[in-house]
């Protein structure tokens, strides 16, 4: 966020508030008020890391925020983001959404060519490329490394006073602009404008370079527009309902995605459930095509984090069982379709058919609200191997074996680019990357 005549700290705060579902690992924020930057971040949620008199040391009109998933490089405070560095082109805070493709080859010949690395991400790649670039301005700089980087990303940078943004050739993460009283913010979701009271303005365009200091908000094309490939699984899990991505409600889509899955399906059932809270929007959009009542059948204890973006499989298992519990009222006796999202690695939904049937459950039939996740994804999702994808090595019939289902169905392909579609938005040329399902991967290392 950039706004002169206003203390920003507060607004950031609040912002990494609304996007904490989108990591929760580590936060921090970097801000500065024209002459130095402060950087604060440590492990934990925002709640945990920003506590007592924390931000009374942070104040000033230009900072950024991050809450951390770990797709590359560890889970540890080391590789919390901000990342900030002090190099030729001046101190320089950076936070980063998504992942260089072709990192191990920088990361190689950075190091070859004497580059210490402080972290194990690949963010700290562009720190280093800006430092070794031949420029003594950052937007120079930029506009020489920027090519080099291979992949799906955003990135926020700021100096002491500006900041800048860009996306990607190919526009896999989201990224939105809003303006506050005074000044502008940026996001990974619009729901964080709701927030803080922003007024969303556009998305960042795959390629475009935003800089915004005193004299104003600029726009320049850093990487020439490739097909546009935002992350459908943003609409599918990581986006939260009361967001917009190119325009297109969240809830909207999901709902749309449940009623595309109930005409697929061929199931006799008492009750529609959801697991919450990501697959709620897709149940009720199955209870309503199917005609059922909808019934809240789990509970989510609020406080436990997400399991799917928890940073190992053991940290899943047990994020599972605390997480969930059933309201047994609800399910004793019942036949229930129970909608999910996705299955992923199958921790999670095994362990909540297990929990319904101990509550007494009569079936338990199994709608995904997406297509089976058969391939790795390299753009900003933590599933880098087909060896840790359940779909990638089991059939349909063999996973609802291992999960314990009486039933289960995907939504094909075909029903959730038509679902997506269906709902209005601003570009309906936007095309989506949907190589974790049919492993047509957008980018390739010629790129």
């Amino acid at each position: 966020m950039f706004a002169p005549e206003k203390d920003v700290q507060s607004y950031i705060h609040f912002g990494l508030y609304a996007l904490q579902h989108r990591g929760q690992e580590s936060a921090g924020i970097s801000i500065s008020d024209g002459s130095d930057i402060k950087t604060k971040k440590k492990m934990g949620l925002v709640s945990e890391v920003f506590q007592g008199d924390t931000l009374e040391n942070l104040s000033g009109y230009n900072a950024i925020g991050h809450v951390r998933y770990s797709t590359e490089g560890d889970s540890s405070v080391t590789n919390a983001q901000p990342l900030t560095i002090t190099c030729k082109l001046g101190k320089i805070s950076i936070v980063h959404n998504g992942n260089l493709k072709n990192a191990k080859g920088l990361r190689k010949r950075l190091e070859e060519e004497g580059t210490i690395f402080q972290t194990t991400t690949d963010s700290e790649i562009l720190a280093h490329l800006l430092a070794k670039s031949s420029y003594n301005n950052i937007i120079d700089g930029l506009k020489e490394v920027a090519s080099m980087m291979k992949g799906g990303y955003t990135f926020l940078l700021m100096t002491t006073d500006r900041l800048i943004a860009f996306r990607d050739a190919h526009g896999f993460r989201p990224l939105s602009l809003g303006k506050v009283d005074g000044g502008y913010v940026l996001s990974s979701e619009t729901c964080a404008f709701d927030t803080i009271g922003a007024e969303y303005v556009r998305d960042i365009s795959p390629g475009e370079m935003v800089v915004i200091d005193k004299q104003g908000i600029t726009s320049t094309t850093l990487l020439e527009p490739k097909d546009p490939s935002l992350c459908i699984f943003e609409y599918i899990y990581f986006a939260r309902p009361d967001s917009n991505l190119i325009g297109k409600n969240v809830h909207l889509v999901r709902k749309e995605l449940g009623k595309e899955l109930a005409k697929e399906s061929n199931i006799t059932a008492d009750i529609v459930s959801g697991v919450p809270d990501s697959s709620l929007s897709a149940a009720s959009g199955v209870a309503e095509a199917l005609n059922l009542p909808y019934e809240m059948g789990l509970i989510k204890n609020r406080y436990i984090g997400r399991t799917f973006i928890k940073p190992n499989q053991e940290m899943r298992e047990l994020g599972v069982q605390v997480k969930l519990n059933p309201v047994n009222a609800t399910v004793f006796g019942k036949r229930i379709i129970l909608v999910d999202d996705s299955i992923v690695r199958g921790t999670t939904i095994t362990n909540i058919i297990k929990t319904l049937r101990d509550a007494g459950a009569k079936e338990v039939h199994i709608l995904i609200s997406s297509p089976p996740v058969k391939f790795p994804c390299y753009y900003g999702i933590d599933t880098s191997s087909c060896g840790e994808l359940i779909a990638s090595k089991l059939n349909v019939e063999e996973i609802r074996t291992e999960i314990g289902a009486d039933s289960l169905q995907f939504l094909s392909i075909q029903g959730m680019v038509r679902a997506v579609e269906r709902v209005p938005g601003l570009n309906e040329n936007t095309g989506y990357c949907l190589a974790c399902f049919n492993g047509e991967y957008p980018v390739t290392e010629e790129d």
